[in-house]
């Protein structure tokens, strides 16, 4: 170790300490302020701290390692080559290149503005004639987690763990690293050396949340520290927590040969680049960590007005007509959403489909239903436009159903295959963007229904999972999934550039992809399909986790025969995020509609403020079964709060403001007022006579 020479470079308040060697890989140990010394226990941490982890068939993995992504070959013998640090337009770059017999190997880290946090990738080139199969290549990784702790690792590094699934999305577990099954289970002269045991996080499929969200937070609570990540990749991908030499790793990557059936033959000359994923560092918790992330998904986006202007949205979907759209059942409801103060009508699924039809698996020719609109679907849209709203339409571009004639009429290699056969998921075929000719139709779709209806909205759903990939010209199932997700990302950018004023809403039976490759490209996310109004309520106070506020969209569906609590709750639920409201709203009774009105109307008011807005839970992040919720947005001199009760069975709670605010306001609904109570130093109280009610706040003038 001694021909070790150290390389630190301190961005935007992180320290990231490198050792280049001409002995050993590149070794990365270190995001803080502690120095290394270089001896004793970290000497043995150094020998495992890799900065990148590749493992190509046939290559020795050589460590007692369990499934552990640790010990891996070529990148044992990969060896420093040049470094280089510049500034792009989105902060300083760091970029870390080695080699070994064939590969070129290079890290990249771009930091985000003045964040404490930066984006990480990895790029391999085969500079040799004959090809490499990879299995494994990591995007990020990093060991020494408990570094400076005079205690245990397994009980002072708390895990924040968010589950994620269809109608429970953004649904947070903490516990320290023994909670989840990593403990000190091997030792060696009477001190911890290592286990084969890992926590590894893996989602395999074309949901790409289905299971987990692909973010974690790891809290040092001995040392007040928080690290925190997110992989941004809308297919398979995996990350991993284990321990080596006495201290705990992370390591970060897309998909791979044990968990997504992928692999890269590597031909001569050609190179791979790994999905990104950011990674930060910040003093305090999970909160604090929440926060930054918040502002480093801003800054990795593609710019859209869409989350500037925050339009309402009425879809009639959810609670409401349920895939059986007809003029009839529409015009009643395009009258009722105008008067109520909405944007922009998206008329949702079925809109294609024969009435006598089931609108699930006839999807695929997106040629309006000549039985649900007898006098053409442009009366509808006529409609939407004469209220001074922005039509809009839900597709499916992705799948067509089996029962769609063009199913028959298309080639086999337009489709996701396994050993020649189409792929089929819940009565739906899997296109596949890797082909010019899907790419051709689906421009064809957009192109059509802009130029002909002049919608100005897609609902973009996607409700199936087509497993692991399609085998067909693709080195491996996993293989060939990668390349469709980045091939329809691609599409997706071609099709905003060309129609600029397209909104593409990112949907997947709720949040079924709610990650930041989606939402780097799309601005409006549906964040779940949750149907009853009261768990709605804290998943929406748990979304702005997982998507900025500005992008997360929340269904309001008042219910037909509801009541006036019922229907504030529905709007407070969607109020610091983006409306989607929906609803029997034709049938509700005046003064229930007038809260509608009401709620949209201060939405309206305070949505500018929205998309500067950072997230925080006086209450802590919500999940399912809480008797109470509380999710705010700090907007600089002013901040908002919402507050539900739910079953609690408390009428009262109080709880800890994050800063002290001079004065507070009920805005939502000003005509039906609850106590509360503004005390010093932040204290606040409020008082909710009975189970599932909300209110929402406005808090003034920062002391």
């Amino acid at each position: 170790m001694s021909s070790s020479n150290r390389y630190l470079a301190s961005i935007n308040g992180l320290r990231l300490l490198f050792f280049f060697s001409p002995e050993a890989p590149v070794r990365f140990l270190d995001i803080g302020s502690h120095h290394f010394a270089g001896k004793g226990e970290d000497g043995r941490l150094l020998k495992w701290a890799r900065l990148v982890e590749l493992q190509a068939a046939g290559l020795d993995q050589n460590d007692h390692h369990g499934n552990k992504y640790t010990g891996t070959e070529p990148a044992g013998s990969l060896r420093y080559h040049s470094h280089r640090r510049g500034a792009t337009p989105l902060g300083p770059k760091l970029e870390i290149r080695q080699k070994c017999a064939g590969l070129t190997v290079t890290s990249h880290l771009q930091f985000l503005g003045k964040l404490p946090a930066f984006r990480s990738w990895t790029v391999v080139s085969n500079r040799e004639k004959m090809p490499v199969l990879i299995d494994y290549i990591s995007t990020f990784s990093l060991l020494g987690f408990s570094r400076g702790n005079t205690r245990p690792w397994s009980n002072t590094l708390r895990l924040h763990l968010p589950a994620n699934t269809w109608y429970g999305e953004c649904q947070w577990r903490s516990g320290y690293l023994a909670d989840f099954g990593l403990d000190r289970t091997y030792r060696q002269l009477g001190r911890a050396d290592f286990t084969v045991g890992r926590l590894s996080i893996s989602n395999q499929g074309t949901w790409s949340t289905c299971g987990h969200l692909p973010m974690g937070l790891l809290e040092n609570e001995e040392m007040g520290i928080t690290h925190f990540w997110q992989i941004e990749h809308n297919g398979s991908w995996q990350w991993e927590i284990g321990d080596l030499a006495g201290d705990i790793y992370l390591k970060l990557s897309g998909p791979t040969y044990h968990e997504g059936l992928w692999s890269k033959n590597l031909g001569a000359g050609e190179k791979f680049q790994t999905v990104p994923a950011t990674f930060g560092r910040v003093a305090g918790g999970a909160q604090e960590a929440l926060r930054v992330l918040t502002s480093a998904r801003r800054r990795i986006r593609r710019p859209h007005p869409d989350m500037e202007r925050l339009p309402v949205i009425f879809n009639d979907y959810m609670n409401c007509l349920g895939g059986n759209p007809t003029t009839a059942a529409l015009l009643p409801l395009v009258d009722r959403a105008a008067k109520v103060g909405c944007e922009v009508f998206v008329i949702d699924a079925g809109w294609y489909a024969r009435r006598e039809e089931s609108w699930w698996n006839t999807v695929g020719e997106w040629e309006p239903s000549a039985s649900r609109f007898p006098n053409g679907l442009s009366e509808v849209i006529e409609a939407i436009r004469r209220h001074g709203m922005t039509p809009g339409l839900w597709l499916e571009i992705e799948v067509i159903g089996i029962a769609c004639p063009l199913a028959r009429e298309l080639p086999d290699d337009w489709f996701f295959q396994r050993a020649g056969r189409r792929v089929i998921d819940h009565g739906r075929y899997q296109l596949d963007f890797r082909n010019p000719g899907v790419r051709t139709h689906a421009d064809g779709v957009i192109k059509r229904l802009v130029r002909e209806f002049g919608i100005g909205y897609v609902k973009m759903d996607y409700n199936i999972n087509a497993g692991p990939g399609t085998d067909y010209a693709a080195d491996a199932p996993g293989d060939g999934l990668l390349e469709h997700n980045r091939a329809y990302l691609h599409w997706v950018e071609s099709v905003l550039s060309r129609h600029t004023g397209l909104v593409i809403e990112n949907c997947a039976s709720g949040g079924m992809r709610l990650d930041y490759s989606q939402l780097s490209v799309h601005s409006i996310q549906s964040i779940s399909d949750q149907t009853d109004y009261r768990i709605n309520g804290l998943i929406a106070a748990a979304c702005a986790s997982a998507a900025c506020p500005e992008q997360a969209a929340i269904w309001s569906y008042p219910l037909r025969r509801g009541t006036e609590e019922e229907t504030i709750f529905n709007m407070v639920n969607a109020l610091l995020l983006r409306i989607h409201q929906s609803g029997r709203i034709q049938d509700i009774s005046p003064r229930r509609l007038a809260l509608v009105k009401q709620g949209i109307a201060v939405y309206k008011k305070i949505r500018a403020a929205i998309p500067r807005g950072l997230p925080f839970w006086p209450l802590g992040l919500p999940r399912i079964g809480d008797g109470w919720a509380a999710f705010g947005l700090d907007c600089g001199t002013d901040a908002y709060l919402a507050v539900w009760r739910l079953d609690g069975k408390n009428t009262q709670q109080a709880f800890l403001l994050p800063e002290a605010w001079s004065s507070v306001s009920c805005i939502y609904p000003e005509s039906k007022p609850v106590p509360f109570q503004l005390a010093a130093r932040g204290q606040f109280k409020v008082r909710m006579p009975k189970p599932f009610m909300a209110r929402l706040f406005a808090l003034h003038s920062r002391h």
